[in-house]
């Protein structure tokens, strides 16, 4: 083996065991179906915080972010303060109120606010396409990965994340995954903190040069939108659905049922806008960095900037430990967000499909939750294969257009408006969802070109979530006479604090 490759392979091999030692220390006090599910809601706001950080900040935070600004600039610096300000959407509008539900799943608090098993049915469909969606740029980075640092073929980092989301999440479920996620997010932090100091003491070593004035060459060539209006558009359809597409994520959502009560909830939410912020700060300094040292990568290869940019900047023994690190933070984002979607996937496969009576054959509770995180796990990872080619950002910003023309309406008119009715929700979700999968598909299929239809379809959210709320008002408002009887009490519960309910 040689030497260029020890730190790569060092890093990937302790990051994984960490993850499952950690993982089956957990599994000491997993022992319920609560457990697997929501950790028996008893993960307190400190530890809850850490582990929503280390499931959030996925392959497209750690490589993409530096990679969108190194090629496009600082506007794409809507990714993360879209990303981070969806947290305040959610703690202003959905944390507590959703905790006070007492679901255990988005289908689960639609079925109850509704009292309609269709809409349940609808919604577990479309977290699981969600899940995958989301979990194909978790496969695909930890492959860019390992190509990267080792030279591997792409398919054996999405192989190794694969087996160890599988071999961490099914023992213990959620209450073991916690302690794994909450540690990766400081490893996270860590990986990219300690080679930023280096990297920046070099860069003034050699002048300081300004990072403006470095453009790399194919800068020349437009590469963004043509016209201004095309790109006001683009730019607004970005910060909708990042704005709103966080509440709608199935592995954010499923964190805060664990929580004790809804205060805690909303102290979650808190603390983790304060992580987010302090890891956000770094991905523009690789990116400025890397428009002085990699302009070379601007070409087809900016997810690699963090990755690579410790080598071309310090090199030898150094530079090798710094790749190492920033190697291990990489996939240890694979890891943690791929955990967060598999254990949120597997727990509608696990209530909807495999839970289910087949014949004369019934899975229990636990049993059927580990054979729907193989399922989770296993379709994704074979459709990452023929995927390579997607920027890692762009992946999971189409994500967050799904879920915000669907979950994102579903989630703020089931909690703040009482006239939601199932026809409605149902119509809504249909409109939100075909519409913003119709333009995921088209995507994912065909390469960007110039032009409003691709400005439409590429950044869908400025029209599929308006069409998705005004769906669900004018068909509730033409079906009001469905408005599900319990609603009123339902709503009251889920605005009640706690301590007044004890009161009583």
């Amino acid at each position: 083996m040689s030497t260029d490759v020890v730190p790569g392979v060092v890093a990937v091999v302790l990051v994984s065991l960490a993850t499952l030692v950690i993982g089956t220390w957990g599994l000491r006090i997993s022992r319920t179906t609560s457990d697997f599910f929501v950790a028996s809601r008893t993960v307190r706001p400190r530890l809850n915080a850490s582990a929503i950080g280390g499931e959030y900040l996925s392959a497209a935070s750690f490589l993409g972010v530096a990679g969108l600004l190194l090629t496009f600039g600082a506007e794409m610096l809507w990714y993360p303060i879209g990303w981070t300000a969806g947290y305040l959407v959610l703690l202003v509008l959905v944390a507590a109120p959703l905790r006070r539900s007492g679901a255990y799943t988005l289908p689960d608090f639609a079925e109850a606010r509704l009292g309609s098993r269709g809409v349940r049915k609808l919604c577990s469909v479309l977290v699981v396409a969600i899940g995958w969606l989301y979990l194909l740029p978790q496969f695909q980075g930890a492959g860019v990965t390992l190509r990267s640092t080792i030279g591997a073929p792409p398919w054996a980092g999405s192989l190794v994340v694969a087996v160890v989301v599988l071999a961490s999440v099914s023992p213990g479920g959620m209450r073991s995954i916690t302690f794994v996620q909450a540690f990766q997010y400081w490893l996270k932090l860590t990986a990219l903190l300690v080679p930023v100091f280096v990297l920046l003491a070099v860069w003034m070593a050699d002048g300081a040069a300004d990072p403006a004035a470095a453009a790399p060459h194919s800068w020349s060539v437009p590469l963004a939108w043509p016209g201004g209006g095309i790109g006001l558009y683009t730019t607004y359809s970005l910060i909708v659905a990042t704005f709103l597409g966080t509440m709608g994520l199935p592995h954010v959502v499923v964190r805060f049922y664990t929580n004790p009560d809804g205060r805690a909830a909303r102290r979650t939410t808190l603390a983790v806008l304060g992580l987010l912020g302090i890891f956000y700060v770094l991905p523009p300094v690789y990116a400025a960095l890397g428009r002085i040292y990699a302009p070379s990568l601007v070409d087809g290869r900016s997810d690699v900037l963090v990755l690579e940019l410790p080598s071309l900047m310090v090199g030898g023994a150094v530079g090798a430990v710094l790749t190492g690190l920033v190697t291990a933070g990489a996939f240890a984002a694979f890891l943690s967000t791929s955990s967060g979607l598999t254990i949120a996937v597997a727990g509608v496969l696990s209530q909807d499909v495999t839970g289910r009576r087949w014949g004369s054959h019934r899975l229990g509770g636990v049993a059927a939750f580990r054979v729907a995180a193989a399922i989770a796990v296993v379709v994704p990872l074979l459709m990452s294969l023929p995927a390579q080619d997607v920027a890692l950002a762009r992946t999971v910003g189409l994500a967050f257009a799904v879920t915000a023309s669907t979950f994102a309406p579903l989630l703020m008119l089931g909690i703040w408006w009482r006239g939601l009715t199932p026809v409605g929700a149902v119509a809504g979700l249909l409109v939100g969802g075909l519409g913003s999968g119709f333009a995921v598909a088209w995507t994912l299929a065909t390469s960007p070109s110039p032009g409003w239809s691709s400005a439409l379809l590429g950044q869908p959210a400025a029209w599929s979530v308006p069409a998705s709320f005004l769906t669900m008002v004018v068909v509730s408002r033409l079906t009001r006479a469905s408005v599900p009887a319990h609603a009123g009490r339902f709503m009251v519960r889920l605005h009640t604090p706690e301590a007044v309910e004890l009161q009583r």
